[in-house]
């Protein structure tokens, strides 16, 4: 996917992306690749595949919700797929980017100081921690593809304020969705809405499942990973 084409995308997403924000992608992608000559942040590099792979598939969340406006956390962020892309494209979005490396940290914070980004931190810690004092704090909670639909439900719904959704980001996700029913339920939560479809040039098959926060995640949850990976609800 070259701009062009990636801006033919966006706008049939009904994003009406501007110059500033391709820009602020553009320097964002040539840090990304600076970076990883260095410290492994993405098997992708090819300029085509980020704009693709990293870029519009993080923005393809607008296909189930609104962001305007919204306070967002995205867990395990990586490089900041997707809520550094969302925070560049969509600048009254207020976001947390938690990530457990250090080196995504780094290099997340240099790039908010570059482009001079307003209302978006990054937390380096474990979503099992700063959970802590974060609770039902969040309208949106994401994350993509970083653990199984079971797993992610547990760590992220702790997040999610009531009235507010967890809208987890996979590939092929329907063998996990069955798995992950009485964890969602247990958590509190309840499937609204699951779309999926295909990225463009056969790139491949996205699920974005948008779990609704109905009521109060027990303190006991999240467990620690460990025990969460051991004895999944």
């Amino acid at each position: 996917m070259n701009k062009d084409e990636f801006i033919k995308a966006v706008n049939e997403l009904n994003i009406n992306i501007t110059s500033k924000q391709l820009k602020d992608l553009d320097t964002y992608y040539q840090n990304l690749i600076d970076y990883n000559k260095h410290t492994n942040l993405t098997r992708i590099t090819e300029e085509k595949d980020v704009y693709l792979k990293h870029f519009y598939d993080s923005l393809t969340l607008v296909k189930i919700i609104n962001l305007d406006n919204k306070f967002l956390l995205d867990v395990g962020t990586g490089a900041g797929f997707p809520g550094l892309v969302l925070k560049i494209v969509f600048p009254n979005l207020k976001v947390i980017l938690v990530d457990s490396l250090n080196k995504r940290v780094k290099f997340l914070n240099s790039i908010i100081e570059k482009l001079e980004l307003k209302d978006i931190k990054v937390i380096h810690t474990r979503a099992e921690d700063y959970v802590v004092n974060n609770r039902e704090k969040f309208d949106i909670v994401t994350s993509r593809a970083v653990a199984n639909l079971n797993t992610l439900s547990e760590l992220c719904l702790p997040f999610v304020k009531i009235g507010g959704y967890f809208i987890p980001m996979k590939a092929d996700a329907k063998d996990e969705l069955k798995q992950a029913q009485n964890a969602i339920k247990t958590l509190g939560g309840v499937i609204k809405n699951t779309i999926i479809f295909k990225l463009p040039y056969d790139a491949g098959i996205r699920t974005i499942i948008k779990i609704e926060k109905l009521d109060k995640t027990s303190v006991k949850y999240p467990r620690k990973f460990n025990e969460i990976k051991k004895n999944p609800l």
